[in-house]
């Protein structure tokens, strides 16, 4: 059976309205981040992974810098448990592999540390807080395929 969504890589200026309401629904509202946390003005530079279902409504969204630092990975709380913030993770590790990265970091919050190990990656450093949340530094080196 094949999955109920989709995940692309787009850039900021083809992904911008749907990708921001995603984040407006998951960190702005949901989480209570500052919107001026959030709009860090990074996205143009970065490549953004954007999940939609198959009716084509956003579900989730993520996005890689430059530098390989991954970020602002958000489902919609209908969707999650459903391997979508999984397929964003694999197709922005894809991507970062491609690019020829040796590394990718991602800074977790601490609730889901968890999820960022069952693809490898391993905590550095110490807690820290961001947006009013714990968070944690974590590294991944990728192999290539």
């Amino acid at each position: 059976m094949s999955a109920p969504f989709t995940v692309s890589l787009v850039c900021w200026h083809d992904g911008e309205p749907l990708l921001r309401a995603i984040r407006e629904a998951v960190f702005i509202r949901e989480q209570n981040v500052p919107a001026e946390l959030e709009w860090d003005g990074l996205d143009d530079t970065c490549r953004h992974a954007l999940a939609l279902s198959l009716n084509g409504d956003a579900i989730g969204c993520g996005r890689m810098q430059p530098n390989g630092h991954i970020g602002r990975v958000a489902v919609l709380p209908q969707w999650r448990k459903q391997k979508v913030g999984t397929a964003i993770i694999e197709a922005l590790l894809d991507e970062a592999r491609s690019r020829g990265y040796k590394q990718v970091d991602v800074d977790a919050q601490t609730y889901a540390i968890p999820f960022y190990q069952q693809f490898g990656f391993v905590e550095h450093g110490k807690e820290f807080m961001d947006a009013g949340m714990p968070h944690k530094k974590m590294k991944l080196k990728l192999l290539p395929r």
